[in-house]
């Protein structure tokens, strides 16, 4: 029964692969994939980020799925109060026995213009857009057929395969377009929060491996919001939420982490979360409470690095309860002098 569910899930994770696009539990940490208005979006002048998800480790073991991404964004004074964004951000993606894979690259541009405020407190709009290129590919010659069975419980590679292989392109690009919109506000030095709201794959690319087939990409909504607000002398509350809706699926991701400033000093940024969340979505045809996301963060001046661990609550876990998942990120910020006063949300 155990090989039977286990194979279930492959196909099940592999089909869904070729529709839906990749997630992180860290959303927050990968700014430009979640919203192209992100670009230039923070204190400092430029930022430069990695991140790193490892999925289905126990159950598919070397086919797990493995994503990494790296970003660059800076952000350029225009006039008095606005700015101008731009950045680029590459991620790739590799998955399954038939190595199921994607490569992306993309390029994003935001403006941000301040509607109100002072010195120490701010309201800005900001619009973002980004395009780029995708690849895909996906190896067939590792699959596996009905007909290659001897119906003893072996497996003959050299037996019939599916005439449809002949049909099949293993790998092929297309480009791809998005959109977004931040608000944000800056109330004081301790107290913020945003909301965004984004439309990734506008042109609904044409993403079928097969030459006589049409399957446009579905388009998705991305709806986030989040703040941070003093609790105590050195605690502050980090709530946030992201929803994804994409095609027939949708994914919600809320929590909230704790931060604790480990120094008084006002030019240091020195602090350590951590943090609860929890993932719900609609993957086996109904809500289903899919993980407990527990979360930690360190962030020490220029550096800070995240870690979070998915603890699986659906009922993939019949197949194999210690199927989880961790996710790595780093950022490195640099900073330059600043005379605009406190302008922009610590994310």
């Amino acid at each position: 029964m155990r090989k039977i569910l286990t194979a279930l899930i492959i196909t099940v994770l592999g089909v869904a692969g070729y529709a839906q696009d990749i997630h992180f539990s860290q959303f927050y940490a990968a700014p430009l994939d979640l919203n192209p208005a992100m670009t230039g979006v923070m204190k400092c002048k430029m930022r430069f980020s990695a991140n790193y998800r490892n999925q289905w480790a126990p159950i598919l073991k070397a086919n797990a799925y493995n994503t990494y991404m790296f970003s660059y964004d800076q952000k350029v004074p225009v006039g008095r109060y606005d700015y101008f964004g731009f950045g680029a951000n590459f991620w790739g993606d590799k998955a399954g026995a038939l190595g199921f894979g994607t490569i992306q690259f993309r390029a994003s541009a935001a403006y941000s213009k301040r509607l109100g405020g002072d010195r120490y407190s701010s309201h800005y709009l900001v619009f973002g857009a980004n395009g780029g290129i995708n690849q895909r590919s996906i190896n067939f010659q590792n699959a596996q057929y009905g007909t290659q069975h001897d119906g003893k419980g072996g497996f003959t590679p050299d037996g019939p395969r599916d005439p449809a292989e002949n049909d099949v392109n293993e790998r092929f690009a297309f480009a791809d377009v998005a959109v977004g919109a931040l608000w944000y506000s800056i109330l004081n030095r301790h107290n913020s929060f945003w909301a965004g709201l984004a439309m990734n794959h506008l042109n609904q690319a044409n993403v079928s491996f097969y030459r006589s087939d049409i399957v446009p990409l579905y388009s998705k909504l991305t709806f986030h919001a989040g703040g941070e607000f003093k609790a105590s002398q050195q605690m502050y509350v980090v709530p946030g939420v992201v929803f994804f809706n994409q095609g027939p699926s949708w994914e919600v991701n809320a929590g909230s982490s704790l931060r604790f400033n480990m120094t008084k000093r006002r030019y240091e940024e020195q602090s350590f979360d951590i943090g609860l969340w929890a993932r719900v979505s609609n993957g086996e045809s109904k809500a289903t409470f899919d993980a407990i996301i527990l979360s930690t963060r360190f962030d020490y001046n220029k550096f800070g690095i995240g870690f979070t661990y998915d603890v699986n609550t659906s009922s993939l876990r019949e197949a194999n309860p210690a199927n989880n998942s961790f996710e790595l990120s780093l950022v490195y910020v640099i900073c330059g002098p600043e005379r605009r006063g406190v302008y922009c949300p610590n994310f």
